[in-house]
């Protein structure tokens, strides 16, 4: 039996916290106090339910998607195989790659179903989603590195602009990964759609049989892990200019893709101090990038 559910306000008194098992969540509104209260509260009431509702799909949840994949019952779950699908035929990917986006993006739904909000995001670990209305805006912090405070900059996300998800994935992070990038973010439609997106390039920034790589496979760490026997990784050692170069350029041609087919929006990949952009013409100034050795797509 786990420990009930924690919501509680931060000492701001403006932000609110929620956390449940493996679920985190720091929430922001702006609007009148009465809008604020009444998304605040749709949001509680919702997240309550949340990890049940996914635990009663998890079996599913944890296989490979395919194209004849049965469809989960929930509606969290849903939004989760929705966000994987364009990957399924291609890639190996369960519905589990798209989690953090998709409850962000239930929350968020619920909190905007009931109140008329300026603005407003749901952050779960880092995975965002974002409610904007007409002249609102969001300044965003990109991560160098998820284990580190280091910023590889920002992006400006308004109003006018379709990016309502934003979602980082990397070796580094919280997840398996298996590929060698420091940190992928991406920005996408709908926070899920950039979950799943951020996987998949993530683990296209790689280097197969590189010797400086350790790989493990999942279950050897957890057991439970939907990835089964599949290695993912655990070490980078230092890697030649012309070696992240490498990996750095899978990654961005598969970025380059998934943008052209509307997949994404725009993709920060960034490994040992490099990074490379690809972004379409109409969004690349929305990124503020901090001094590095860029390349664009």
């Amino acid at each position: 039996m786990r420990d009930p559910a924690v919501i509680r306000m931060l000492p701001d008194g403006r932000r609110v916290h929620m956390n449940d098992g493996p679920i985190d969540l720091i929430i922001d509104a702006n609007g009148t106090a009465h809008a604020i209260r009444a998304a605040y509260e749709a949001a509680a009431r919702r997240f309550v339910s949340i990890l049940d509702e996914l635990c009663a799909d998890l079996p599913l949840l944890r296989r490979r998607s395919t194209p004849s994949s049965p469809e989960p019952s929930g509606s969290v779950a849903r939004r989760m195989a929705a966000a994987v699908s364009p990957y399924c035929t291609e890639h190996f990917i369960t519905p589990m790659a798209a989690v953090a986006g998709a409850v962000a993006e239930a929350i968020l739904s619920e909190m905007t179903r009931v109140a008329e909000l300026d603005r407003a995001y749901v952050n779960n670990g880092g995975d965002i989603a974002l409610h904007l209305t007409q002249h609102e805006h969001y300044g965003l912090g990109m991560a160098e590195r998820p284990d580190s405070p280091s910023l590889l900059g920002s992006v400006q996300i308004s109003a006018d602009n379709p990016v309502r998800g934003v979602a980082t994935s990397g070796w580094r992070g919280r997840s398996f990964s298996l590929g060698i990038a420091d940190a992928v973010t991406v920005l996408a439609g709908t926070a899920a759609a950039a979950d799943a997106a951020a996987t998949v390039i993530a683990n296209a920034v790689n280097l197969p049989g590189h010797p400086a790589i350790l790989r493990v496979p999942a279950n050897e760490i957890a057991p439970d892990s939907d990835l089964g026997a599949i290695p993912v990784t655990r070490d980078v050692g230092s890697l030649s200019v012309h070696d992240v170069d490498l990996a750095l350029r899978n990654g961005q041609q598969l970025a380059g893709e998934l943008r052209d087919r509307n997949l994404i929006h725009s993709a920060a990949l960034c490994l040992q101090g490099q990074v490379r952009l690809v972004a379409s013409s109409q969004y690349a100034h929305e990124f503020d990038l901090s001094p590095k050795s860029l390349q664009h797509a």
